[in-house]
């Protein structure tokens, strides 16, 4: 049977996420604003949960209704199956989220569909499911636009972002989904060199390594599916196996990072133990402004402070251009990408950008800057004429 299917997303990758949704054997691959439509089987739900890298969660599209008012949202989540979509013994939360909704109160919608879940079951059990708002067994979401509500099952559970292999030992601002993404534009391939100076709890090389390997980033996690009536176990191990099968061996990889703070490094390191990568990558403790290029070319990624604690935004300013002068002398041949909502760094790094990708972080617009560093200053270059430019 086609599903109807959502995937959201950090926004910014939408058009990724269309194009891995396509390779994972989705149709009917629609991007727009925040995430991906599709449709696909039992069997596509189960791979996309596993396999992408990229998406937040994958919805399952259940129903939908026109509204005025909350309570013909009541009456399209009441008549929905519900019985039959999960056990009355599972708990359960409703998110809701609108664009243009005419509606004053989206808490109020949400405890209206609460209601109406809940209204299901007791006619047809005699007893109604708990809520649980931290850890429930059954997420269900609606969106609402200006005159329909769609209800979806959350078929992921927790967020896909949450890979299972790394903890909150040092901060860590970057989600998977939003480090994979910024490989992905960035044009990053496995095999290609790949360094991360400010690597704090390792993201991009993580996510770079289980790309290099063909690990499934699902693989040490459980899925919201498995939670509803229509899970298919003998179907899910089927699914699981062709996953493990192409695996590659975990070996050396060309997958350098550093970090001037050891607890950062020391993170790094056990994430990769948890998720069965020990010697991947290559970890050091060091300064930005002191690392080498460990290859003659590659692609340099990395998430720099926002200048948002007091004495980053001095401290950025005088590291800025000291970098762009240590990226024109040690790393000619390599592609730099920096993903900051600092609009300073173009100015202050000295080098002109070859690109600027507008992406979000969570609420917070950022841009993903790629420089392509050349020996000693662009302004010298660009006087060379239009062949050396």
């Amino acid at each position: 049977m086609t599903e109807r299917l959502f995937a959201p997303c950090p926004r910014g990758l939408e058009s990724a996420l269309a194009a891995e949704l396509a390779e994972l054997g989705a149709h009917g691959v629609t991007a727009t604003d925040g995430g991906v439509g599709c449709s696909g089987d039992e069997a596509l739900i189960y791979r996309v949960n596993l396999e992408s890298r990229l998406a937040s969660r994958i919805l399952l599209g259940i129903g939908e209704c026109a509204y005025r008012t909350a309570e013909d949202i009541y009456r399209g989540a009441r008549a929905l199956p519900w019985p039959l979509m999960f056990e009355r013994r599972r708990t359960i939360r409703v998110a809701v989220a609108a664009v243009r909704s005419p509606l004053p109160s989206i808490d109020f919608v949400t405890l209206r569909v609460k209601d109406a879940v809940c209204d299901a079951f007791r006619n047809a059990t005699g007893e109604r499911p708990d809520v649980d708002t931290r850890i429930p067994d059954v997420r269900i979401h609606v969106f609402l636009d200006a005159s329909r509500a769609s209800f979806y099952l959350d078929t992921s559970g927790e967020p896909l972002f949450k890979r299972g292999w790394r903890t909150s030992e040092v901060d860590a601002p970057l989600r998977e989904n939003l480090a994979a993404g910024i490989l992905r534009i960035a044009g990053w391939t496995p095999g290609t060199a790949l360094l991360d100076p400010m690597c704090g709890g390792g993201t991009f090389l993580l996510e770079a390594a289980a790309a290099s390997l063909n690990i499934a980033p699902g693989t040490q996690r459980g899925f919201g599916f498995e939670r509803l009536s229509r899970y298919d176990a003998a179907l899910w191990r089927t699914v699981r196996a062709a996953a493990e099968a192409k695996r590659r061996p975990a070996l050396a990889l060309p997958i350098y990072g550093s970090d001037r703070d050891p607890r950062a490094v020391g993170a790094t390191r056990r994430a990769f133990q948890r998720a069965g990568l020990d010697g991947v990558a290559t970890l050091d403790r060091a300064d930005i402004l002191a690392v080498e290029a460990p290859a003659a070319e590659g692609i340099m990624v990395f998430n720099p402070p926002y200048g948002v604690r007091i004495g980053e935004q001095a401290e950025l300013a005088a590291l800025y251009p000291r970098l762009g002068d240590r990226l024109k002398q040690r790393f000619a041949g390599w592609r730099c990408f920096v993903f900051t909502a600092d609009t300073r760094l173009p100015k202050l790094i000295g080098l002109k950008p070859a690109r600027r990708t507008p992406l979000f972080n969570g609420a917070i617009e950022c841009r993903l800057y790629e420089f392509a560093i050349v020996s000693g200053s662009m302004r010298g270059r660009r006087a060379n004429g239009p062949a050396a430019q």
